[in-house]
């Protein structure tokens, strides 16, 4: 089934929901206190767009496939035209690559439409 870029919809902003999974996922991560301070960061931060492929390349991810339940999912949201909330990505420098803290399935199953794809997300 092909599905056009531009029936990509975003939402004008992330989902408040977005921000504990986010913030649970990074307590993974870093210590508590710092990752406090991120999620500060990313409730303040402006939408950005980046490439599909290039958020994964950065990130250093593999692509998970539609046979996931949650990238099937939004794989059905995206072909219904449903508005996506966008990623929250943080820079990791001692890392090297990028975090995506909440969206990895809608990363994934946007990806798939097409890599060219702009992402809307924030980063800090």
């Amino acid at each position: 089934m092909a599905i056009k870029t531009q029936s990509i919809l975003w939402l004008d902003d992330v989902q408040a929901h977005d921000y504990p999974a986010a913030e649970s996922y990074l307590r993974l991560i870093y210590d508590e206190k710092r990752v406090k301070v991120i999620v500060k960061k990313l409730r303040k931060a402006a939408i950005v767009e980046f490439k599909a492929k290039d958020i994964f390349r950065a990130s250093s991810l593999s692509l998970l496939g539609v046979s996931n339940s949650h990238v099937a999912k939004d794989s059905k949201k995206i072909a219904k035209a449903t508005a996506l909330s966008p990623l929250l990505l943080v820079r990791d420098s001692s890392l090297g690559k990028v975090i995506i803290a909440d969206g990895y399935h809608r990363m994934c199953a946007i990806y798939q439409v097409s890599e060219d794809a702009l992402i809307r997300c924030k980063i800090v």
